[in-house]
């Protein structure tokens, strides 16, 4: 009788010291970093995106599709033995363990595809960003800052890009910061929209990385002015940058340095949407009294931002909120979503010096 477990048996013992293994490695960023992000990441990534690339369509949604598919299968064939009660003695125990295996298969391509990721070395001190917490009035010195950059940009021609237009100037904006730092070496290229905006906006989705292909989706359904910074956002995540508060620290400095000026713009508006949020939870009288210094042109921008969420939005999102957070503690971001604001530390730091501190 045990000779009928042993396989599924030998499997699971494989692949638990496996996953116990990559956990572990998990908890050394420096071994992560040298060794993962810099090392077999960069290789297994660039293949995936070659490979991506030249479909046309988003490849990693087809492949959750097939997967999707494959489980609906298995828990139908097991019904089926259910109901005609053709189950064994030995399905008893290789059931569930084929169930268990199959989770930490998932488990290993997951990580190994990117998911260690989480654990590399912080990326805001690999780009020499200090710190330094900042005060209130600091903090709407910030604000003040960013309305009038906001207000430089506010004539800027607004365009519809397509996600080839958006993918091309994102490449030409990473190979500038490339100059600069090898950290922002972008190779083949591989961004694409989502294959469902409509359900994808509905869970309140602006895009996301796909692990098992290597593409960046981008939700094409949002307000034009979001769709560059969202692509440097997401592209930031094909580059090894998982977490999210850094995907966006990388998706600023690319975006806001970019030759396009719409990008630029992009780029300084959604940061500043998490700088205004910050100032609004700490000083609300310094919040009413930033919020009437900016143009009208942003204004308008964020009255469409909010009326195209008020049209999309659903209870769905507020159960996906959950889900991330819990998602993100599940791999070492301690504060869940509230990491996001991060972002606006970061942005102090980089732009102290051009401040109006009193």
């Amino acid at each position: 009788m045990y000779i009928v477990y042993l396989p599924k048996l030998k499997q699971f013992i494989l692949l638990f010291v496996l996953s116990a293994l990559v956990y572990a490695i998990g908890f050394n960023s420096n071994w992560v970093e040298q060794y993962y992000a810099q090392g077999l990441y960069r290789f297994t990534s660039v293949i995936q995106r070659f490979i991506s690339s030249i479909v046309p369509f988003a490849l990693g949604d087809f492949l959750y599709l097939l997967l999707i598919l494959f489980v609906l299968r298995s828990l139908y064939l097991f019904y089926k033995k259910v109901v005609q009660k053709r189950l064994k003695r030995a399905d008893r125990i290789n059931i569930p363990l084929q169930v268990i295996n199959f989770f930490l298969i998932l488990y290993l391509v997951f990580k190994v595809l990117w998911g260690l990721n989480y654990s590399r070395l912080p990326i805001a001190k690999q780009l020499n960003i200090s710190d330094e917490k900042y005060t209130t009035a600091q903090l709407v010195s910030l604000g003040q800052y960013f309305i009038n950059r906001l207000n430089q940009f506010q004539h800027v021609k607004r365009v519809n890009y397509s996600i080839q237009e958006l993918r091309q100037k994102a490449k030409v904006a990473y190979d500038g910061m490339q100059q600069k730092n090898a950290f922002f070496t972008y190779k083949n290229p591989s961004v694409k929209p989502v294959l469902n905006s409509w359900v994808i906006t509905k869970i309140g989705i602006e895009g996301y990385y796909s692990p098992l292909s290597g593409e960046a989706n981008v939700n094409m359904r949002l307000p034009g002015t979001s769709l560059p910074f969202i692509t440097c956002h997401e592209i930031a995540h094909q580059l090894g940058v998982a977490r999210e508060d850094e995907a966006n620290l990388v998706g600023y400095l690319v975006g806001s340095n970019s030759s396009d000026p719409l990008f630029q713009y992009s780029a300084t508006y959604e940061v500043f949407k998490n700088i205004i949020f910050e100032i609004k939870m700490k000083s609300p009288e310094d919040y009413e009294k930033l919020y009437n210094t900016i143009n009208p042109v942003t204004i308008n921008d964020l009255k469409v931002d909010r009326n195209f969420w008020k049209i999309y939005n659903s209870n769905m999102f507020a159960y996906m909120d959950v889900a991330f957070d819990r998602f993100l503690k599940l791999n070492n971001q301690s504060k869940g979503t509230d990491s996001y604001q991060d972002i606006v530390l970061w942005l102090y730091n980089i732009h102290k010096a051009e401040l109006d501190i009193p």
